[in-house]
């Protein structure tokens, strides 16, 4: 089940994204079930998180962040280059509020 975002949600988490540095980094072996359960495990810590893509070309970057956050449930706040930005609220207490719709 994937996040759905109102545009003011989404201007709002972009904000609190700003300074974030990058937490995980795919590389080139792809997108494998153990990278899979460290990021699900950082974004019920963290719920807003940068990862960095290491494809070439556009189109296997976009695949790759949209698979990402599918199989995550994550919302893809943006994508800069080859940083996404992934919003995913905590189970038990989410820690960022955000704005209403």
């Amino acid at each position: 089940m994937s996040v759905v975002l109102t545009s003011a949600q989404n201007r709002f988490l972009r904000g609190q994204a700003h300074g974030l540095k990058a937490l995980m980094q795919v590389g080139g072996k792809g997108i494998t079930p153990s990278l899979l359960a460290e990021l699900d495990q950082i974004l019920e810590r963290h719920e807003l998180v940068k990862v960095k893509v290491g494809a070439e070309d556009r189109e296997a970057r976009d695949a790759m962040i949209a698979e990402l956050a599918g199989q995550t449930g994550a919302a893809l706040v943006q994508r800069v280059g080859h940083t996404a930005t992934l919003y995913r609220p905590g189970k038990e207490k989410p820690s960022i509020v955000l704005p209403r719709a």
